[in-house]
């Protein structure tokens, strides 16, 4: 599958090797750019299919690529998009989900082991799914605790926050398909879901937790 991208960091070789491992992957980037008004605007212009962000970048380099990736947001409702970062800041996690409506990630530079894992990343987000690093996702289990679910059902919550699909989840737990739809049928429970789209009760229930 051929996605739209845009590319956002102030690293000019950073952009640029983004920019040619997207080219590379069959991707078309529509703009790469180095500061927040610039994204905005280009998110504003191409409606990208999603767009790779760095949380930090001029004037401050504090966090306003995070800020500029939420404001496209609000110009163009839902439109996706993958943050990288330095640092695990879990309430850059919790501003992304805050609309409910998916279709973000958060990833550590420095822990992207794998080019197919990141690519993979990009792919996920653009379909809209959620894509969180474990250790921002750990953070959140540590400091966020949702006092009605189990300690599996806590963990099976934590994978999704991953972006994990049910498959991937059976597989990582050793559990059965039937067993991980039934858990998350329970957390869905626990957490007042009522039935829904089932991306969206996914995306609210990760909210949710990370509210906790």
């Amino acid at each position: 599958m051929t996605l739209r991208i845009v590319v956002a960091d102030d690293a000019v070789l950073l952009r640029e090797g983004l920019v040619r491992l997207l080219a590379e992957d069959g991707h078309q980037v529509l703009a790469a750019v180095g500061d927040g008004p610039s994204l905005v605007e280009a998110v504003v212009e191409h409606r990208p299919d999603v767009s790779v962000v760095d949380v930090r970048m001029p004037p401050t380099h504090t966090d306003e690529g995070l800020r500029a990736a939420l404001a496209a947001r609000a110009r163009v409702p839902g439109s996706p998009v993958l943050v990288l970062s330095q640092y695990v800041e879990a309430s850059y996690a919790k501003d992304l989900l805050a609309d409910g409506s998916g279709a973000v990630g958060y990833l550590l530079k420095d822990r992207v082991a794998k080019v197919a894992e990141f690519l993979d990343a990009v792919r996920r987000v653009a379909g809209g799914g959620t894509v969180l690093d474990p250790q921002v996702v750990a953070q959140l289990l540590h400091t966020n605790p949702l006092d009605a679910l189990t300690g599996r059902e806590r963990e099976l919550l934590g994978l999704m926050a991953e972006g994990h699909s049910n498959a991937a989840i059976a597989d990582r737990l050793v559990l059965s398909a039937s067993a991980v739809e039934k858990h998350i049928g329970n957390i869905f429970a626990k957490l007042g879901l009522p039935p829904d789209d089932a991306q969206h009760r996914r995306v609210r229930a990760v909210l949710a937790y990370l509210n906790g």
